[in-house]
């Protein structure tokens, strides 16, 4: 990627300190959120396009359906799209999971990906994107998530805040701005920032009729300067 126009925010650091004080995530990531970390690729890969409600629906069916890969890689793209149905695209993302899983037996002899935990983030992240469908936030996702990794995914929440505070431009595409807030914020809140954020746009920071009224950190944010939305 072509070096980027923008510079490092001068308040960056005092509006992650004010989103940790209104939402409280602590820096430190937790344990990983899978034994597995193939159960968070899929996880993910069923959440593109849909809300976390009908992703976990999804993924709960499959796994009480195919309680291992090894016996979801042998079955039918339709029996798994039955399954995932609540996630949506269920056609494309069953007919992709089974090429991530020949993919990943094919490399590792196993449908495991728990090797990942011992390869360097540059080789992560380069075997990670040639698997099918998989994109950039999938990649930091698992990184962050299942592997113990550094990384800050961006979703919507995080790229409409971002182009709020001005960090970044309107046109400033999700996969540039991860890049952008991985060289500018500390890796020790890496995880602390990604969830607070994520909480700020569900909570205040809407993307219609965002509630300033309520928002600690209103004075820092140009958006509320200019539009001066209130709750």
């Amino acid at each position: 990627m072509p070096k980027s126009s923008f510079s490092r925010p001068a308040g960056i650091d005092e509006v992650f300190d004010g989103l940790e004080e209104m939402w409280g995530n602590e820096s430190a990531p937790p344990e990983p959120a899978h034994d597995e970390p193939l159960d968070g690729l899929v996880l993910t890969l069923l959440s593109q396009n849909t809300n976390d409600r009908n992703r976990d629906r999804a993924f709960d069916a499959l796994k009480t359906r195919f309680p291992d890969w090894e016996t979801a890689a042998g079955a039918s793209s339709g029996s798994i799209a039955d399954c995932i149905r609540p996630a949506g695209l269920a056609n494309t993302k069953s007919e992709r999971m089974l090429r991530i899983l020949d993919a990943i037996r094919k490399t590792f002899g196993k449908y495991s990906l728990k090797e990942l935990k011992h390869w360097e983030d540059t080789k992560i992240k380069e075997y990670l994107a040639s698997l099918p469908g998989i994109g950039a936030k999938t990649i930091a996702c698992v990184m962050l998530f299942d592997l113990g990794k550094s990384a800050f995914p961006v979703d919507t929440h995080i790229a409409r805040f971002c182009r709020r505070m001005e960090w970044v431009s309107e046109k400033t595409a999700p996969e540039e701005i991860q890049v952008l807030l991985e060289e500018w914020v500390p890796r020790d809140r890496f995880y602390g920032g990604h969830i607070n954020i994520i909480k700020h746009g569900r909570g205040i920071c809407w993307a219609r009729k965002p509630a300033c009224g309520k928002c600690r950190i209103a004075g820092l944010c140009p958006y509320s300067g200019k539009h001066g939305v209130l709750a």
